[in-house]
């Protein structure tokens, strides 16, 4: 481990590169190890300038104050709440507002995985900002990783780290899919949430929300995987779900519930999703 004093009151951490190898061949770490991680308060005249990137990938937050970074030779502004992802390899510069220098918690990420979950995160080498929705549950992963390696750098300690930079970056792949309050994507959501009990158009979900219909299909898929009416059906099986659970309701009733008229429609769609038919379902043995 190696801390220096740079900023005040300054955590840096850096874990050994013969101790990062050897991690980078266990089952587990392999995966995905934590190679430094630290926290810079009121880091004026923070700068890294790195022509040939890193092996590793950065992940900073930025929780106040600003600064600046340019990947692959496109400028961005930071501002606190935002996440940067830099991938390895990619040429890169970064630093610190001379007039309102950043406040960052950071961390390098390294293994096999790495790649997969820095693009889930839906950064690219062009687009590496994220806008966290809750970036103080991004600051108490790296606060976690930070303490844990403080500690030491033993095989326990490096997988609870690992753990934590893996729940981070999937953390910053959630906050860039999940929609901000009042965009259309949210708030279509939100109708298909409320009328569990019907089918809604497409069409009419788009007028209402003020985009056309290719374009919410497009938020839908982005967001979820599949489109619009995929996303509904799955809201009135997990409703159906719920019912057959917790409830005595009849088939006919669960699926009128969640509207399908026709019992026989509803046990087919059921089945088709489930593998299994409403009946077959409810006596599962669950939990």
């Amino acid at each position: 481990m190696s801390i220096r004093q740079g900023f005040p009151g300054e955590r840096l951490v850096v874990v050994p590169r013969a101790v990062v190898r050897e991690a980078l061949e266990r089952h587990v770490t392999r995966r995905l190890t934590v190679t430094d991680a630290g926290w810079f308060p009121h880091a004026a005249g923070h700068e890294r300038i790195r022509p040939q990137g890193t092996a590793s990938s950065i992940v900073i937050v930025c929780v106040a104050g600003s600064g600046w970074a340019e990947v692959a030779g496109v400028p961005h502004r930071i501002g606190a709440g935002t996440a940067l992802v830099i991938p390895g390899g990619v040429a890169h510069a970064y630093g610190a507002s001379s007039t309102s220098p950043w406040t960052i918690w950071w961390c390098h990420v390294a293994g096999s995985d790495v790649g997969d979950l820095v693009g889930a995160s839906g950064t690219t080498a062009t687009k590496p900002t994220v806008g966290l929705r809750h970036p103080e549950r991004a600051v108490a992963l790296l606060d976690e990783i930070v303490t844990t390696l403080e500690r030491d750098q033993s095989i326990a300690r490096l997988i609870g780290a690992s753990g934590a930079a893996w729940k981070l970056l999937t953390q910053i792949a959630t906050d860039e899919l999940t929609p901000a309050a009042g965009d259309p994507l949210q708030r279509a959501m939100g109708f298909l949430a409320d009328r569990l009990d019907s089918s809604v158009p497409v069409s009419e979900l788009a007028a209402l929300v003020g985009v056309s219909p290719s374009h919410l299909g497009a938020l839908f898929r982005r967001a979820t995987g599949g489109g619009v009416l995929a996303h509904h059906s799955a809201l009135r099986m997990a409703r159906a779900r719920q019912l057959l659970d917790g409830t005595a309701m009849t088939v006919a009733e669960v699926g009128a519930d969640v509207g399908y008229a026709d019992p026989l429609y509803f046990s087919r769609h059921f089945k088709r999703l489930h593998g299994v038919a409403p009946t077959q379902y409810r006596d599962l043995h669950k939990g």
